[in-house]
């Protein structure tokens, strides 16, 4: 081949992720569109003569037209998890001094950043170039979105490399619509007569998801990079390094990042961008606090849901005034009884509020709300409506007092208060409202994953009294569901083929699908390894629960009564016998067998799922990587394994078995 034309080929490659850095991060552009689409198309052209010199990396994989089939899900290699939030300059020096008590420590520096109102993301990177991008999902695995995110022109598709850089990263960071492009896009949706849609936010989550790659090109998505997640062999001790290793390396960071070397400097800088947040062409909601040092950061450590070295500060909310035309009552999936409020349509934070939470009858006659009243309401955390007050100085007599209603507005079933709990609960366990939303959270994707049952799907089960508990689920056949509405005998088949596969999963899974109250992906995950199967769970004491990390008095308490109750015993009794696995591979948590070893799992295996086995991995301490490197300790190799494990054979790389694997972790 030519040499000079894979010169050539490299040189534009350079010249346009040059000019791409100039426009996208620096916003110093140095040519002209003319002369930049020159460029382009010279490189796609000698590309295409020779298809053998095109890589990933090339900036004309960037933009794409492919149509994918649907999602896959991905595990994060290091959790996603949410924030906790704070509301004013005092909860934040309680965060501070929560902190330094945890530390013993008097001095402490942190990072201050925008809280960006957009779509959180996962960027893997192995050897420099982006091999994988995710959404977060639900902390623990997320949507792979790899096609879609490289059609984001500020996402490098490879990075400049150096001495700090490790051999495998992950990047995170924030995706969103700019608020021009969002108004753009709104007033074309309006001129066509279709849905416009309620705020950035929304638009770019849902442009994230589209299938054609074509058509998220044109909704022109940004992002802002801030900070690492997973990383081999990183050399940065402290979040601001990190920050200045990913704006080095090519990741759009963002400017107005502060270090501060108090709490009244970080109170201070979070102050000015409450004032000043409107001059942004993007939508911030708060300001994320983390504390510096990376030491600091793993000897605080975290709860099932959040870190305890960062926090959130949440800008107050936006008020607006509206009536409440009426209250009505909702039965969630675990029988909790919550009134909300009927508004006139009102535009709230950029997006229409017609309903609004108003918790429980407690909380309404704290605020004495009544049906008809001019009201006061916000987005609690710019996410959810309610009631702040009642405007009584505009009553007209005509108003009415609401009470919670005697019986379950669904079923009419008896209706209780819980010891301890304002709430009101229908204790009917077969209550349709109930049963609805509990079959949709079993068969949820980070619950059972049962492909095919949607809600639709899982309205007509109910109606129709062909299921009373989520454990009749399987024990429905072909001749049963292929009678539904819509369901095609085709669709028929591979809703009880995932009904079927999903009996394989894990302990895990199955408990955080029995809808626990209180219980989430993280503590069902905890239980499944700490007691192994569903019967230890069962018989264990309140004491037992509460004595392992993570999980408080308050969960406690929900995890034993609900297996204390017999209607569940007999629901748990029917999975048992209907073949769902009620026990766990995974191994309690603190196991450090495989501390500083690196595996690579490869071809099919026969007793795990590369899930499970890469989840063992790190449970018990090790890192589960995607590529063979001199750094990989090991390779779980099965049947057809490839080129994993020819480059394996070449490295030297210790090569075993699932059988050598399990002996391992005995």
């Amino acid at each position: 081949m030519n040499k000079d034309i894979e010169k050539r080929i490299g040189k534009l490659r350079e010249l346009i992720e040059h000019h791409d850095r100039k426009y996208y991060l620096e916003n110093k552009p140095e040519v002209s569109d003319q002369e930049y689409d020159r460029l382009m198309k010279e490189l796609q052209k000698l590309e295409r003569a020779h298809p053998g010199l095109v890589t990933p990396d090339s900036p004309t994989q960037r933009v794409s037209g492919e149509v994918a089939q649907g999602f896959k899900s991905v595990e994060h290699r290091k959790p996603m998890l949410s924030m906790d939030n704070t509301y004013s300059g005092d909860e934040i020096r309680e965060f501070d001094r929560r902190v330094k008590k945890n530390l013993e420590i008097d001095k402490l520096d942190y990072v201050v950043e925008l809280k960006i109102d957009g779509v959180s993301i996962s960027l893997l990177y192995e050897n420099g170039r982006f091999t994988q991008g995710a959404t977060r999902g639900d902390g623990f695995s997320g949507d792979e979105i790899t096609v879609n995110l490289k059609t984001i022109r500020s996402l490098p598709l490879s990075v400049k490399k150096d001495a700090r850089s490790p051999g495998l990263f992950e990047a995170r960071g924030e995706i969103y619509m700019p608020r021009k492009i969002f108004e753009k896009i709104n007033k074309e949706k309006e001129k066509a007569g279709e849905e416009v849609f309620a705020n950035p936010r929304n638009a770019c989550a849902g442009s994230l998801k589209l299938l054609d790659s074509s058509m998220v090109v044109k909704r022109q998505l940004s992002m802002w990079i801030y900070g690492v997640g997973y990383t081999e062999g990183a050399s940065f001790n402290t979040q601001f390094e990190a920050l200045q290793f990913l704006k080095e390396s090519g990741f759009r960071t963002s400017p107005h990042i502060k270090k501060c070397h108090s709490i009244e400097e970080v109170i201070k800088y979070c102050d000015e961008w409450e004032d000043k947040k409107d001059s942004l062409d993007y939508d911030i909601d708060g300001m994320v606090i983390k504390v510096d040092s990376f030491l600091y950061q793993k000897k605080l450590g975290q709860t099932s849901k959040s870190p305890r070295w960062m926090i959130a500060y949440k800008f107050p909310a936006e008020r607006k005034e509206t009536v409440l035309e009426d209250i009505i009552v909702q039965v969630g999936r675990t029988g909790t009884l919550t009134p909300v409020a009927v508004l006139k349509p009102v535009e709230l934070s950029g997006s229409t509020v017609s309903r609004a939470t108003l918790h429980n009858q407690d909380e309404i006659m704290r605020k004495d709300i009544r049906i008809g009243d001019h009201v006061i309401i916000e987005k609690a955390g710019e996410i959810i409506p309610q009631v702040v007050e009642a405007l009584k100085n505009k009553r007209k007599g005509r108003e009415k007092k609401f009470s919670m209603p005697k019986k379950c507005p669904v079923c009419s079933g008896k209706v209780e208060s819980i010891e301890g709990e304002v709430a009101l609960r229908c204790e009917n366990l077969s209550c349709p409202a109930q049963l609805k939303e509990r079959i949709k959270h079993f068969a949820s994707r980070g619950a059972m994953d049962i492909e095919g049952m949607g809600e639709a799907i899982v309205a007509q089960l109910v109606d129709k009294n062909m299921v009373e508990d989520y454990a009749d689920i399987y024990y429905l056949k072909h001749e049963d569901v292929a009678g539904l509405e819509r369901m095609a005998d085709k669709s028929a088949s591979n809703l009880i083929e995932g009904i079927m596969k999903s009996k394989r999963n894990d302990l895990s899974r199955l408990v955080f699908g029995l809808g626990i109250r209180h219980v989430g992906v993280r503590a069902a995950w905890i239980l499944a390894s700490r007691f192994k199967s569903i019967d230890k769970i069962s018989e264990a004491g309140i004491e037992e629960f509460e004595n392992i990390n993570e999980i408080g008095p308050v969960m406690a308490k929900s995890i034993f009564n609900f297996f204390r109750s017999k209607e569940n015993k007999k629901v748990i009794e029917k999975l048992k016998k209907a073949g769902v696995n009620v026990s766990s591979r995974l191994e309690a948590q603190g196991s450090k067998s495989f501390e500083g070893k690196t595996f690579v799992v490869t071809g099919s295996l026969e007793e795990f799922s590369r899930q499970e086995i890469e989840e063992l991995i790190r449970t018990n301490g090790g890192s589960a990587s995607s590529s063979v490197s001199k750094n990989t300790d090991f390779l779980v190799a099965g049947k057809e394994a490839g080129s994993k494990l020819e480059k394996a054979k070449k490295l030297g790389v210790k090569i075993i078995g699932e059988n050598e694997f399990k002996k391992m972790l005995k």
